[in-house]
C-alpha cells in the first residue's frame, strides 16, 4: 500500500538502487522461480515454521492479503479443505477455493463487509499483513502502523475460536510495547519476530500470538 512518491514530490521506490536490491534479492528471485505473487511468501513460511501454526483444513481470515502471495502459501499448506477469506482494500486476483473482499478493513462498511462474508463461523487463524500509507514522517506512520494492529486484534480478538493463533505486522517504535500487553491479555503466549525475508533496513516486525484465552 506504500506510496510510490515521498513527501518530496520525488521517486523513491523505483530508483536505480531499489531496483539493482530488488532483482538481486535472493527471495525475489526464490519467489519467481515458485510462482508466488511476492517475497512477502517467505516472511510467513518461516512465521508458520518456527510457531506451528498451520494444520490441515484450517479456517484463516488474512487482512491486507493483495497480491496475494500469503493465501498462495496457504493454499498449498493446508489442503483444498482450508477456509481462506482474503481482504484487502486493493483488488486481487482470487484464488480457486478462496473468498476475497474488497473493502478498506479500516471504515465500519469494510469491517461489516467482512464480518458478512465470514458468518457466524470462528476461525483459528487471522493473519494481518496490513500497511498504512506512508507519508514519510514516522511519527504518523508509526501511530497508522500502530492503528492498524489494533484494529486487526480487536477483530481478532471475537472472530478467533478459543485456541485460535494471531500474526500482525507493525512497525517498531511506539506503541509497540503497549500493543504487546494489550495483546497478551488475549492470548497465552506473545512473540516478537522478525522473519530472515524482511529487509534488514526495514522496521517492520510481527506479533505472534498463541491460544487466544476463553473468556
Amino acid at each position: 500500500m506504500a506510496k510510490t512518491l515521498n513527501p518530496s514530490g520525488k521517486k523513491h521506490r523505483f530508483n536505480k538502487a531499489w531496483m539493482h536490491e530488488h532483482v538481486t534479492d535472493p527471495y525475489v528471485k526464490e519467489a519467481q522461480r515458485l510462482g508466488y505473487r511476492s517475497r512477502s511468501a517467505f516472511k510467513l513460511i518461516e512465521l508458520a515454521e518456527k510457531d506451528k501454526l498451520f494444520r490441515r483444513g484450517m479456517s484463516v481470515v488474512d487482512l491486507g492479503a493483495a497480491p496475494g502471495s500469503w493465501c498462495q502459501v496457504l493454499r498449498e499448506r493446508l489442503g483444498p479443505q482450508a477456509k481462506i477469506l482474503a481482504v484487502d482494500i486493493l483488488p486481487m486476483t482470487p484464488l480457486p477455493g478462496m473468498t476475497f473482499v474488497q473493502a478498506d478493513f479500516s471504515s465500519d462498511e469494510g469491517l461489516a463487509a467482512v464480518q458478512a462474508a465470514l458468518g457466524a463461523a470462528r476461525v483459528d487463524l487471522v493473519l494481518s499483513d496490513m500497511a498504512p500509507n506512508l507519508s514519510g514522517i514516522d511519527s504518523v506512520d508509526q501511530a497508522r502502523s500502530v492503528h492498524l494492529a489494533e484494529l486487526a486484534l480487536e477483530f481478532a480478538s471475537t472472530a478467533l475460536q478459543p485456541g485460535g493463533d494471531f500474526v500482525v505486522k507493525l512497525f517498531q517504535g511506539a506503541g509497540l510495547a503497549e500493543f504487546q500487553r494489550a495483546v497478551a491479555e488475549h492470548f497465552v503466549k506473545v512473540y516478537v519476530r522478525k522473519p530472515k525475508a524482511s529487509r534488514d533496513r526495514s522496521r517492520e516486525i510481527f506479533i505472534v500470538a498463541k491460544r487466544r484465552l476463553d473468556r
